[in-house]
């Protein structure tokens, strides 16, 4: 069944600004959010706590940013932006105590709602708007006159009217010029996680990581099949992005094209579409999520380590190397402490 989609011509943009709004947390999605709405004539104020970075950052941009619980007091309407990780804790501390009948939560990503870290009282709306973009580009995209693709989903409609509102909520940070499509809390959260572990992630970063190590215990140069295994990659995701695996397959040479179907499927084999299928049944049944929570409550020990042993790995030093070779690429380093 197709999915269902949403344009500026189904939203009604006065519903938004006959809110107040206020976007709790000032990162990549939440500078969009925030400064997207202001430009759309909605009233918008910005919630951090007074030691935040970010407060400095929000001021410039001419924002009104308060402290959270003042922001949630204020508001109609709380669109929640920050980490999955955090916002938990945020919302019992500082926002649930000023929730009142009729106001509306928001999220852009629905982990908190979809594994129940987060129970809004029943006389609130709960709506998503998700883009589907980092949060530069739903700036961007907007100060251009377009807009990036958004998901939309209500997991609580207490006042009747909190799929239009979200709709509205949308078309307020230019969503609804590019298309928004209605999904559920459920099907956003575990496709989100899903896509991240076999493929944008975890499936991608081991893939890679493979292949450069297969490269360099044949005898290969370290440099030369960090070219091949890691720097060409973006070429080939570019064309996909553009259009799909036919253009990519189109713009390709004839051998290479070969290759892909030949090898392609002895790389991705039953065992690798049984290991995705647990995968998914691991994040289906909570078992993802419990172990993600735990070693957040838990002082993050493992998560820690495994960050420091990747950030060692041959390919990143080699990587490093060939990158400032390339000023080109704006290249880019991690502090290996934070």
């Amino acid at each position: 069944m197709a999915a269902k989609i949403f344009y500026d011509k189904d939203c009604d943009l006065s519903l938004i600004r006959a809110k107040k709004v206020a976007i709790i947390g000032y990162g990549s999605q939440g500078h969009a959010h925030a400064l997207n709405l202001k430009d759309s004539a909605v009233d918008v104020c910005v919630g951090l706590p007074a030691t935040s970075k970010s407060v400095a950052k929000a001021k410039a941009a001419g924002l009104r940013v308060v402290a959270v619980p003042e922001a949630a007091a204020w508001a109609d309407v709380m669109m929640v932006l920050v980490p999955d990780t955090t916002q938990a804790k945020l919302y019992k501390t500082e926002i649930e105590p000023h929730l009142e009948p009729g106001k509306t939560l928001m999220f852009a990503h629905g982990f908190n709602i979809r594994f129940g870290t987060i129970k809004p009282r029943a006389d609130v709306d709960v709506s998503m708007i998700a883009p589907k973009g980092p949060g530069h580009r739903v700036r961007e995209t907007y100060q251009e006159g377009n807009g990036v693709p958004a998901l939309i989903a209500v997991h609580q409609d207490a006042t009747g009217k909190a799929h239009a509102q979200a709709l509205s909520y949308a078309m307020g940070i230019g969503a609804a010029r590019a298309g928004v499509l209605e999904t559920t809390f459920a099907e956003e959260t575990e496709t989100d996680l899903f896509g991240e572990q076999a493929v944008l992630c975890g499936g991608t970063s081991a893939l890679v990581k493979a292949a450069f190590d297969t490269l360099v215990k044949a005898g290969y140069q370290p440099e030369v099949a960090y070219f091949e295994c890691l720097h060409e990659l973006k070429l080939i995701v570019d064309l996909m992005y553009r259009g799909g695996l036919n253009y990519m397959r189109y713009s390709i040479s004839d051998t290479a094209e070969y290759g892909d179907y030949t090898a392609g499927p002895r790389i991705v084999d039953n065992h690798t579409r049984e290991t995705m299928g647990k995968l998914l049944s691991e994040i289906q049944d909570g078992t993802f999520a419990k172990k993600w929570i735990e070693e957040n409550e838990t002082g993050r020990k493992s998560f820690k380590a495994m960050r420091v042993q990747e950030r060692d790995q041959l390919i990143e030093k080699v990587g490093a190397k060939l990158r400032a070779m390339m000023p080109f690429l704006n290249p880019v380093t991690v502090d290996p402490t934070e």
